[in-house]
């Protein structure tokens, strides 16, 4: 198993968020060698410049909250971020049209995305991954299921479960299907809801390879207090 701080995506996509802030969540992800920040796209470019001289990766998300921008939104968004020095991209799915079974709308909304890391790579010497954010807390099991599936033909090499945004975040549940359904060929991040060792630590043991919370410092607190 990784070091426990390598699970940790440090999160901050509040809406009121400040420079100051995104600057202090860096300066803290530096501190404990996260895996990531995961910021919004206007301040990637800031997380970059901050994180440069570390092994700390900065994600961006696309697509967020809802996922039911363009495709060619979501590609030129994408292509914007690793630009501006993204090394990792988290898309929202969109959810509408998994729902409705438009499975080719959302095959293509996805590989929209996963083609603009190719395209933006230029020379293929950076390729950030994709994290297809599902929204598991809007989806039926059999949904998950597919959505699972849908991002794997598309090139994306994890799944997500949640925006933290919506009605619910993270489950055990549906971290152990998303698990079933893609086994080692994808990666699982588990976002929204982790905010204490027990919850992080039952995530990790049904399947994930990376927590988005917002909570990394205190978890990481009580993981050196519970040794």
């Amino acid at each position: 198993m990784k070091d426990f701080n390598k699970y940790f995506d440090s999160t901050l996509l509040k809406p009121e968020a400040t420079p100051a802030q995104i600057t202090a969540l860096c300066e803290e992800a530096a501190a404990y060698d996260f895996a990531a920040v995961c910021v919004n796209p206007c301040y990637v470019g800031l997380a970059a410049s901050l994180l440069k001289d570390s092994a700390v990766r900065v994600a961006t998300v696309i697509g967020f909250p809802l996922g039911a921008a363009a495709p060619r939104v979501k590609a030129f968004e994408t292509k914007a971020a690793i630009e501006d020095g993204a090394d990792e991209i988290d898309m929202v799915m969109n959810i509408g049209m998994l729902k409705s079974g438009n499975y080719d709308y959302v095959r293509g909304d996805i590989a929209a995305v996963t083609g603009a890391t190719l395209d933006a790579a230029g020379d293929g010497t950076r390729v950030p991954p994709v994290k297809v954010i599902l929204e598991t807390c809007l989806l039926n099991a059999d949904e998950i299921q597919r959505a699972c599936r849908l991002a794997e033909e598309a090139g994306a090499a994890f799944v997500k479960t949640s925006t933290g945004f919506s009605s619910g975040g993270a489950t055990v549940e549906a971290v152990t299907l998303m698990k079933a359904t893609v086994g080692e060929r994808m990666g699982i991040k588990a976002a929204g809801g982790i905010r204490d060792l027990a919850t992080a630590e039952a995530m990790i043991a049904a399947g994930a390879d990376r927590l988005g919370c917002s909570a990394c410092k205190a978890i990481m607190k009580e993981k050196a207090q519970d040794n």
